[in-house]
């Protein structure tokens, strides 16, 4: 212990910072910390991010030098710093003490925890060098076990509020991040640990602050070591506001084709001087499936005029529904009139093509101006980009301007026309779209419960709508058309999805129909085994076999049919075979 009173000699010296003798201190971690090799990347980071006046959260004091740094040199308001090894808290506050920063920095005895089941204490393990002490013990070396109290990072950050956060905690920075909340932090200087989580955990640390809008400082970060700040326009779109909900409007905008067939890919919007324009990016679960483009080489075709940015034309039918129309909410928000609506090709190849029911979308929004997918660069005199207001993953939903546009203007002049029962079908789509095994015998049963079958590719937007609006009691094989259902159905019609396919999209369907219609579908999952093209084959070029029976039960019990009629069987295995061949084997079951 270090008496009171008394002075501990100086061991070591770092920017200033004087390190008192301790046994925590050898000779070559003595010679690290004269050398500025001690922690060298994160107290360069720490250094390049903390402005004067911020106030910085630092978990993982260690020895307290990196806090002690950023407290002398960068002046902050306040640094509030935590260790859990409570060894090390008497020699912290001696270093603190000895420099003359007991008014500005604070050290506490406690393990900060992000997620909301925190217990008051959390066993934490000592091994003899501090470095190696964590909360795991997942070796064979000797460790002491001593309880640690807990302490909110919710919490921390509503009395503290801090701007800047500096974590280095052996580890368990994966758990934490999972559960944190990032927002009012303006950098974070991190450490990861993959010798405690992995590569593919590091991965997950990383991918977790690049989602929150986190981008790393390359000049001064490796690959153990972030320095990262937070940029509000590299942040993914969110449904309830920010830039998702907001419209910039660029002079002299470049277009850009893709540069690439990859799922992301260079393309899209540069500002006037070459600058990219973040807003104009599409992404999709977290992630930004288009990036910065190079400028365009040789002659640009100038397009005069006042153009809506609309983003990436996809001409797969969902895709188009859920990512292309994206931006269209800002026609009810626009100041001048526009000349037409601007996009780029998901593929080079696909330059300059628009689909019959791109354009009858668009008419059906009440909007008739040009539609343009450019087959090569231009420089638009006046282009308007609105944020990314719908698409898959948080987007589902929507943002408020999105869901109040499709509501207000899209196929209000078309009328119900149709059935009241309804099955939409898959079953006449080409093999390679996603099919389900014993549909055609579902279409037979369910037409003697009285449902009309129905193909929508077979039909025009408009027609598809008609039948959608009558319908009162709808059943779909779980797919793209749901997507056009959801926007103008009524919140007392009611939906089941049959799923095809282990596959995340079932729930986005489940969500883009309450949120905008109102409705909570029913999901019949009742599939006996999934069908997969031989060798690598993605998850949707798979088909589920239907367990026939177990449908006629659930269809009945939520009163989708009645009891009348013979069981239902499944199919043979003559019938699997006649209909797969022999270039199909049964895929794995997805966790």
């Amino acid at each position: 212990m270090i008496e009171a009173n008394k002075t501990p000699p100086v061991a070591a010296e770092c920017h200033g910072v004087r390190v008192p003798q301790s046994p925590f201190l050898n000779d070559t971690r003595i010679q690290r910390i004269n050398a500025g090799r001690y922690e060298g990347q994160e107290i360069a980071g720490a250094l390049a991010v903390i402005r004067p006046g911020d106030r910085v959260l630092e978990m993982g004091a260690g020895l307290g030098l990196v806090g002690a740094i950023a407290a002398r040199k960068a002046g902050p308001e306040a640094v509030l710093s935590f260790e859990a090894n409570p060894n090390l808290i008497p020699h912290i506050r001696a270093l603190y003490d000895l420099n003359g920063l007991k008014d500005k920095i604070t050290v506490r005895n406690q393990l900060v925890i992000s997620a909301s089941d925190r217990p008051e204490q959390l066993s934490f393990h000592l091994r003899n060098s501090f470095l190696g002490s964590s909360l795991t013990d997942s070796d064979t070396r000797e460790t002491t076990e001593v309880g640690v109290p807990t302490t909110s990072y919710s919490e921390v950050c509503r009395t503290f509020r801090p701007d800047i956060l500096l974590i280095d905690i052996e580890g368990g920075e994966l758990e934490f991040l999972r559960h944190a909340s990032l927002d009012g932090l303006r950098a974070v200087v991190i450490e990861f640990h993959p010798e405690a989580y992995g590569r593919e955990g590091m991965r997950e640390c990383k991918r977790i602050l690049e989602r929150a809008g986190f981008r790393k400082t390359p000049d001064i970060s490796t690959r153990l070591v972030w320095t990262c700040t937070f940029d509000p326009a590299e942040r993914p779109p969110m449904p309830d506001g920010g830039w998702s909900t907001e419209i910039t409007t660029l002079d002299n905008a470049l277009v850009q084709l893709p540069e690439s067939d990859g799922l992301v890919q260079p393309g899209g919007v540069l500002q006037g001087d070459g600058r990219p324009c973040p807003q104009a990016a599409l992404w999709r679960n977290g992630r930004a499936l288009t990036t910065p483009p190079q400028m365009p080489k040789g002659p640009v075709t100038k397009l005069e005029g006042n153009w809506l940015w609309g983003g990436v034309l996809w001409l797969h039918f969902g895709h188009f529904l859920v990512e292309s129309t994206s931006r269209l909410w800002a026609l009810d928000h626009l100041d001048d009139e526009i000349d037409g609506i601007l996009f780029t090709p998901k593929r080079a190849r696909h330059s300059g093509q628009v689909s019959g029911y791109h354009r009858e979308f668009l008419d059906l929004l009440g909007c008739g101006k040009p539609l343009i997918c450019i087959d090569a660069p231009v420089q638009v005199e006046r282009l308007i980009v609105p944020g990314q207001g719908f698409g898959l993953g948080s987007l589902i939903t929507g943002t408020a301007p999105y869901r109040a546009t499709i509501a207000r203007r899209f196929a209000k002049d078309i009328a119900p026309k149709g059935p009241e029962k309804l099955y939409i079908s898959r079953s006449k789509l080409s093999a390679g779209h996603g099919n389900l095994l014993g549909e055609e015998a579902l279409e037979t049963q369910l037409a003697a419960q009285g449902y009309t079958i129905f193909h929508p590719e077979k039909h025009g937007l408009r027609a598809q709508i008609e039948v959608y609006k009558a319908a009162k009691q709808i059943i779909a094989a779980e797919g793209s058309a749901l997507h056009l259902l959801a926007m103008v159905a009524r919140p007392e019609q009611q939906v089941a999805i049959v799923v095809r396919r282990p596959s995340s999209a079932t729930r986005g369907l489940e969500q883009h129909l309450q949120s905008f219609a109102g409705i909570t579908a029913v999901t019949l999952c009742h599939l006996t085994r999934s069908w997969k093209p031989l060798g690598k084959a993605k998850s949707r070029l798979w088909m589920g076999e239907l367990d026939m029976s177990a449908l006629q039960d659930s269809l009945q019990a939520t009163g989708f049919i009645d009891g009348s009629g013979p069981r239902w069987a499944n199919l043979s295995s003559a019938d699997v075979h006649a209909r797969l061949g022999d270039q199909f084997e049964i895929a794995p079951e997805k966790d």
